[in-house]
């Protein structure tokens, strides 16, 4: 799968529960300001910074209700943050995050990740996070995953040469397939672990997602946490 655009979408349905009177105000005002704009992307497109500000970019795949995308735009507000989620519902509780924290420093973008990261210059981002995914359990649905070679060479070449990578699982499955996948990128990335517990316990600069402290609390599944740092491109 080298042509990450031809793995087709990577979600199912992109609308839940029927939005309230002020979740549908809040995508009707605000996410409209904050919307990734469509064509090439860089700082001073998203955040109408001078070219060359040299602003930090990170970029969440998937960020659920938004609760990580908005602690780390809140530790970071001079770095700039994009937010990628197909789902109405995930899209609203990050407006919600975004307006209640007074921050200027995020963009969403309600679609597939793999659109804008195709619109950003190569070696733009110092972060990327892709934090429980769908883990199309199925191995017929394998192809499905967005940790697969297509996605993860386009993460490559968007990451800068010492950016990171982090990935978030409770799913067994997705664990070894994900750890399959990455021993493949050995040339591109190298694995932040030395010990069973760097992968065991959530980084301190890693926010805790609702998502991830049901897992643990609700139906005590286990957690893993998965940081990868970039190569110097001369690896490659």
């Amino acid at each position: 799968m080298n042509d990450p655009l031809s793995i087709g979408r990577l979600y199912g349905r992109r609308a839940g529960h029927k939005l309230r009177v002020a979740q549908a105000e809040l995508v009707e005002d605000l996410l409209p300001q904050l919307a990734v704009p469509e064509g090439p992307l860089d700082a001073g497109v998203l955040f109408g910074d001078a070219k060359g500000s040299g602003r930090p970019l990170e970029l969440e795949i998937g960020f659920g209700a938004g609760e990580h995308l908005a602690a780390r735009a809140a530790m970071q507000p001079d770095h700039g943050f994009i937010g990628c989620e197909p789902f109405l519902n995930g899209v609203v509780g990050a407006l919600g995050h975004i307006r209640d924290g007074g921050l200027t420093n995020v963009r969403l973008h309600m679609g597939d990740a793999l659109d804008v990261l195709n619109r950003l210059p190569d070696a733009s981002l110092s972060h990327v996070y892709l934090l429980h995914p769908d883990p199309w359990p199925k191995a017929r649905h394998a192809k499905r995953r967005f940790m697969n070679t297509g996605p993860i060479d386009m993460i490559a070449r968007k990451l800068k040469p010492g950016g990171e990578f982090r990935f978030g699982t409770d799913h067994p499955v997705y664990v070894a397939h994900a750890m399959m996948v990455m021993q493949q990128q050995a040339a591109q990335f190298d694995w932040q672990v030395e010990t069973a517990q760097d992968f065991l316990v959530r980084p301190a600069d890693w926010p805790e997602t609702r998502y991830e402290r049901k897992a643990r609390n609700v139906y005590g599944h286990e957690v893993w946490y998965f940081r990868y740092r970039r190569r110097q491109r001369t690896a490659d």
